[in-house]
């Protein structure tokens, strides 16, 4: 269990830090690489599944799900976002990336608690 829970957070950790650096760089990435932007999502998407599969304990599953919500909804305000100068498109990026990976993990995460409703 401990093995499986380290790789959880290592997935984590990789996730976040290529949603980063795809926030990033993302207009450079998909002009000269398309097929390497639509790798590094798919990579995104792997390991938000490895985290939501092997990182959130029952325990945590509700406040995981409240802090997805919060961040899916942040990347709603994208408008706001932009305003920001210099820095803003960039954010706006991030946050997009970040959502791409939180995403699966928190579909997992919530399958595996209505299955655990209907358990019980």
């Amino acid at each position: 269990m401990a093995e499986g829970k380290k790789l959880g957070e290592w997935a984590f950790i990789i996730g976040v830090l290529i949603a980063i650096v795809i926030g990033l760089f993302s207009s450079n990435i998909e002009t000269k690489n398309p097929q390497l932007s639509g790798w590094l999502v798919a990579a995104l998407v792997l390991l938000g599944l490895v985290v939501g599969l092997m990182n959130i304990s029952e325990k945590e599953t509700t406040p995981f799900l409240v802090a997805a919500i919060t961040l899916l909804a942040a990347g709603s305000a994208q408008e706001s976002l932009k305003n920001i100068p210099t820095i803003g498109r960039y954010l706006v990026d991030i946050v997009k990336q970040i959502g791409v990976f939180v995403s699966p993990a928190a579909i997992v995460v919530a399958l595996k608690a209505i299955q655990s409703l209907a358990k019980d």
